[in-house]
């Protein structure tokens, strides 16, 4: 597993296994059959509600600890100085674990400096080893690493070959931070397995559309974090680091960039609204 250095020292996995939208009955299971294959890289987070099943994987598994690289992120209802501090001692609780390797202000939203705060005294505590933020577009992420201590090491943001985050990687290279690649593969949709670009490329290096879908973003040094419950599939995702797309085609699938869809935009107020709700609607213990 190739890894990148942060703008803290601390070297981090390219390539990693995500958790969002497993449940938290299936998540122990996917997460040991992710380390069994060789992912070092877990990434859940508080309102993924699953953080528990990822402790005991890790706890569970033969792989020491220093081995793991553990990201989880702060969500909105958690949001401020004290909130935020006790929350991270919560996520630690499940996660079964003294520190975590990356931790992240999941939204842009409601008090999410005093949320910052709270991960730089966690980040001096040694509750943590790395700080960022999670959907930071660039006018946000350059307001927050001016006015921190801390500049955030990592931006997890929505990336793959139909949204490359140009704009925000030109932004995040003057302060030596890093996009992680959340959807890299769009969901496996059709759209991206039938875009014939990238099904030219996939069959010049013998390689599955996935495959070169997640080169292109471990190549430019974006960190993806892919997700699958089978694995069949989580085995050839971390397949990506035997072969090397040349300049003509990583020249060719920039063409393939578009705007994002309003109705994913953290500009549109309904978006808005839907994440402020979040934990209402999604939080099992809120619908018990």
């Amino acid at each position: 597993m190739e890894s990148i250095k942060l703008n803290n020292g601390i070297d981090m996995p390219l390539l990693g296994y995500g958790v969002y939208q497993i449940s938290p009955d299936e998540c122990e299971h996917c997460v040991s059959e992710a380390i069994g294959v060789g992912y070092r890289l877990i990434d859940t987070a508080q309102a993924y509600y699953n953080e528990e099943g990822v402790g005991r994987a890790i706890r569970r598994s033969n792989v020491p600890r220093s081995e793991i690289f553990l990201t989880t992120k702060i969500w909105i209802t958690h949001a401020g100085d004290e909130k935020a501090a006790a929350s991270i001692d919560e996520s630690l609780r499940k996660l079964r674990t003294d520190y975590v390797d990356l931790l992240l202000v999941h939204q842009p939203f409601s008090d999410y400096y005093g949320t910052y705060r709270a991960m730089e005294k966690a980040l001096k505590d040694g509750k943590a080893r790395a700080i960022g933020v999670s959907n930071f577009y660039p006018d946000s992420f350059v307001d927050i690493a001016e006015n921190m201590e801390v500049v955030s090491a990592v931006n997890q943001l929505r990336t793959n070959v139909f949204l490359q985050q140009h704009d925000s990687e030109k932004e995040m290279n003057k302060y030596g931070a890093r996009i992680m690649a959340w959807e890299p593969l769009m969901q496996a949709s059709d759209e991206l397995f039938g875009n014939v670009t990238l099904r030219a490329i996939a069959e010049n290096h013998r390689k599955t559309v996935a495959q070169v879908a997640l080169r292109y973003l471990v190549q430019r040094g974006i960190i993806a974090i892919p997700k699958s419950s089978h694995t069949d599939r989580m085995r050839p995702n971390l397949e990506v680091f035997d072969f090397t797309l040349t300049d003509a085609e990583m020249q060719s699938l920039l063409p393939l960039d578009r705007e994002p869809e309003f109705s994913r935009s953290h500009r549109n107020p309904e978006r808005i609204h839907f994440w402020l709700n979040y934990d209402k609607q999604f939080n099992p213990e809120r619908r018990r």
